[in-house]
């Protein structure tokens, strides 16, 4: 366990259950150099607690140089609660969860996540103020959404040459909260759109009130597009499926994408324009974190437009050094949490 910490950089790894309440929690606090460690709280279902605790920490990692690279003052964490076969008080989980933040002193803020919602939020508000995005604070997800498409504006620009989005093809993998939320946006400007989920229902919704083109799921990464958008759960991108790929960049909403760092460089060489996922998908995280501190939501809006900008210094760079989007995005967060 220390190894994996080690390899990391994480600084803290907490472990706790409460046999009451069936609560089984992990909590990584990969860095507080710039700030208190904020990351969301997932709340699935894993094949065995490893794994928890390697998903964890790899999320906390991203999650700071998320925060690092979005401007933020703030480090990255991320907790992870192993969901029971069966629960018999869910308000009660989360309540002994808000209990093990609260003994932490402030070193972790935790949000809502995969598996978990406003309500979950709250239940742990009740036990602690180191909480955001609860019913009262509202949903990150709309901001999310709002970042992922200005920075595909930013990479149809850099690949393509132009930021106007009318008639290009954009395959969505993964129609959730984020995923529907950025459909509809780019159906206002007038793209098309290729869309697959696991859910028959929000595809067909798609297809009635944006016109979106159905897709099977397990064709979307084959189908012919000009940006690819995940915004489904991560590592759908490997040394296999990225062969499959018929897209010019891949651009989307989903959290560590890449299987690997080493598919990054595949993306490279084959001329697929990579855009970072941690760096292209931070609007929730500068939701959360602006609106724990109690900034306005004009200065929220104002601070989203950082992410394009981002995006345009990586692609610059990598452009220059002829190297992987992900590789610069990782020298240029690692600079500014290590100094080096």
């Amino acid at each position: 366990m220390f190894a994996m910490m080690e390899a990391s950089r994480l600084e803290e790894l907490h472990l706790a259950q409460d046999p009451a309440t069936g609560l089984k929690a992990v909590i990584a606090i990969h860095s507080t150099r710039l700030g208190p460690a904020l990351g969301g709280c997932r709340y699935l279902s894993y094949p065995d607690e490893q794994s928890a605790i390697r998903d964890a920490i790899g999320l906390a990692k991203s999650m700071s140089y998320k925060a690092a690279l979005a401007g933020l003052e703030q480090g990255g964490g991320k907790s992870v609660l192993i969901r029971p076969a069966h629960v018999a008080n869910r308000g009660a989980l989360f309540e002994a969860f808000g209990r093990m933040i609260e003994s932490l002193g402030g070193r972790y803020i935790t949000a809502v996540d995969s598996g978990t919602s406003s309500a979950d939020m709250d239940c742990i508000a009740q036990h602690t103020n180191h909480v955001t995005s609860t019913t009262r604070g509202g949903d990150p997800s709309p901001h999310t959404a709002m970042g992922v498409f200005a920075g595909i504006r930013a990479t149809a620009l850099a690949r393509l040459g132009s930021d106007d989005l009318t008639g290009l093809r954009v395959a969505i993998q993964g129609l959730g909260h984020v995923g529907y939320a950025l459909a509809e946006q780019l159906h206002a400007v007038g793209a098309e759109l290729l869309v697959s989920d696991l859910d028959a229902g929000r595809v067909q919704l798609a297809v009635e009130q944006l016109g979106a083109q159905a897709v099977p799921s397990e064709s979307l990464l084959a189908t012919p597009c000009d940006i690819l958008a995940p915004c489904g759960l991560g590592g759908i991108l490997d040394a296999e499926t990225v062969q499959q790929l018929r897209c010019s960049a891949v651009a989307g909403a989903a959290n560590t994408q890449l299987a690997s760092a080493e598919v990054a460089d595949t993306l490279q060489d084959r001329g697929i324009l990579y855009a970072p996922d941690y760096v292209i998908n931070s609007g929730g995280l500068i939701y959360v974190a602006l609106q724990h501190r109690g900034a306005s939501l004009a200065t929220i809006t104002a601070h989203l437009t950082k992410i394009s900008e981002r995006l345009t210094e990586i692609y610059a760079h990598a452009e220059a050094e002829k190297r992987s989007p992900a590789r610069v995005a990782d020298s240029l967060a690692e600079r500014l949490l290590y100094g080096r």
